[in-house]
């Protein structure tokens, strides 16, 4: 119900708003010192109703950092990432998603990965989350042992969502007015 609630009500947002909340979602993370210690990123391709990822992609190019993308399995609902150069190295895969094309990539091990920007629709304050309902996340956060975020507007967050005990939380949200850091509860704190 709330995932269905969220996703309506991004969809009703007015584009001019829309823009505005991806450019500050952006301008928060590439500005933010975990950002500048992280060499290797790990982001989805966004679609949809999704907050766009492609500035963040081009950013961390034009920085030199290493762009990581992932691919689904469908068969035991797993994700693996490989190492993204440029679109031309991505397939319209699973659910109709831009996805890296394994012959011309080079996957990573989790470890690899410094930040993992993790999707979502709905977030609570302690940073668990309802995705698109797979479990691809869950099972990849399972064991990653760094640092993950995830992008929201404000509207999208709510006090506590039911947690389940396969799920992960994330460590920090970045919403249009900063950064939320999971402590006692993802307290407002600027980490830029």
């Amino acid at each position: 119900m709330l995932r269905k609630q969220i996703i309506q009500q991004l969809e009703a947002m007015p584009s001019a708003e829309r823009a505005a909340i991806e450019n500050a979602l952006t301008d928060h993370l590439v500005s933010s010192d975990l950002w500048q210690q992280s060499n290797v990123i790990g982001v989805t391709m966004s679609r949809g109703i999704e907050w766009c990822t492609e500035p963040i992609i081009r950013t961390a190019w034009k920085e030199g950092k290493t762009v990581a993308v992932p691919k689904s399995y469908p068969s035991d609902r797993s994700l693996a990432f490989f190492i993204m150069h440029h679109y031309n190295q991505l397939e319209t895969a699973h659910y109709r998603l831009l996805e890296p094309i394994p012959e011309q990539t080079e996957k990573l091990t989790k470890q690899a990965i410094d930040l993992l920007i993790v999707p979502g629709m709905v977030f609570d304050r302690k940073g668990y989350r309802i995705g698109f309902g797979g479990g691809y996340y869950d099972r990849f956060l399972s064991d990653f042992p760094n640092y993950k975020l995830a992008l929201a507007a404000n509207m999208q967050l709510i006090d506590e969502l039911p947690a389940e005990s396969f799920d992960r939380p994330v460590d920090a949200i970045i919403t249009e007015t900063g950064f939320l850091s999971q402590g006692s509860g993802l307290n407002s704190q600027d980490l830029s």
